[in-house]
């Protein structure tokens, strides 16, 4: 019969192997958790960089515009409550455009965030999905590796086309929507317009201090 000191011991060197094992894969996987949430941030500014360029190319601005940003409460025209940063871009001191996301609420698969950039005399510099889940193949059009439907904005205004007119074809709007998916472009249309519309009413807030150091400088 096995001496029970004997079994004592083993049961105790079994069980330092196996918590010694779990604080090794606790320390193991709170480093991968570590160093994935470092790396999501990094390609998450990288992509930000990449579809600001886009929007706004670098030619048009001489500021930093991940350091001259305002960040203004959430708004019904943004599509969110949560705040929104607004990267404002400038030349010589002088306001050229605004930048900043808004949600389309109601995309065919939910919420479709836009990057949408709009210039200082209100027209489109133009817009990007950022992040979206709408359907491989059809609602996914709205990114520009996939379609050229979204640079279609650039240039556009309240006027141009009238208001009335910031609807889908189908709606008996100005703009085209996709081959078997009305939703996720129309969702995209009634954003853009609300983010002009907001920028309509807040523009002189948000380029107040670039204004100031203008006539100051």
């Amino acid at each position: 019969m096995p001496d029970r000191n004997e079994t004592l011991r083993q049961i105790g060197i079994s069980s330092a192997i196996l918590a010694a094992f779990a604080i090794a894969g606790s320390a193991l996987l709170g480093l991968t958790e570590d160093n994935t949430r470092e790396q999501i941030a990094a390609n998450e500014e990288a992509f930000l960089n990449r579809s600001l360029n886009q929007v706004l190319p670098e030619d048009r601005h001489d500021n930093d515009l991940l350091a001259d940003t305002l960040e203004v409460p959430g708004d019904e025209l943004l599509g969110t409550a949560d705040p929104v940063t607004v990267y404002r871009a400038s030349k010589q001191g002088r306001p050229v455009a605004a930048l900043f996301t808004v949600v389309a609420p109601d995309g065919y698969s939910g919420d479709i965030r836009l990057l949408v950039g709009v210039n200082y005399d209100g027209t489109l510099a133009g817009v990007r999905a950022v992040a979206h889940r709408e359907t491989p193949g059809l609602g996914d059009a709205v990114e520009v590796d996939r379609s050229d439907w979204i640079l279609g904005f650039a240039g556009l205004s309240l006027k141009n086309p009238t208001q009335e007119h910031w609807r889908v074809k189908k709606d008996g709007g100005h703009f085209d929507q996709f081959t078997g998916a009305t939703i996720t472009p129309r969702a995209v249309v009634k954003a853009v317009k609300k983010a002009l519309l907001y920028f309509e009413q807040h523009r002189d807030e948000l380029f107040m201090s670039a204004k100031t150091d203008a006539e100051h400088g």
